[in-house]
C-alpha cells in the first residue's frame, strides 16, 4: 500500500494493509491514525467520512477502526504555530 505519512509527509510504501503497529518508516510516527485515513475530514461529523466508523476521539495515536485506509494524498500543509500566534496578536492589538 502507498500512502503519505501525515507528522513527516513522506511517502510510504507497505506491503499490504497498514496494521494498527505500523509505524512511518522515515520518523517512526504511528501510520494506523484518524488523520492518515483516507476518510479524515475535519468537521465532518466524528471528523470521519465514513458513516458506519466507530468514533475516535485521538486522531493522532494508533487507533483499532476497521475502515482505515491510508491516505494516497500528501496532506495539506498545516500553518506554523507561530505564524498563527503572530496573526491572532496582529487581530487583537490595541
Amino acid at each position: 500500500m502507498k500512502g503519505f505519512c501525515f507528522r513527516c509527509r513522506a511517502a510510504v510504501a507497505l506491503p499490504g494493509r497498514v496494521g494498527r503497529r505500523d509505524a512511518c518508516p522515515s520518523c517512526g510516527w504511528d501510520l494506523h491514525i484518524g488523520l492518515n485515513c483516507t476518510f479524515y475530514e475535519p468537521g465532518a461529523y466524528n471528523d470521519c467520512r465514513e458513516p458506519q466508523a466507530e468514533r475516535v476521539t485521538v486522531k493522532d495515536r494508533a487507533n483499532f477502526c476497521d475502515f482505515f485506509t491510508l491516505r494516497e494524498t500528501p496532506p495539506e500543509t498545516a500553518p506554523d504555530k507561530g505564524d498563527v500566534k503572530d496573526r491572532l496578536r496582529a487581530l487583537f492589538k490595541d
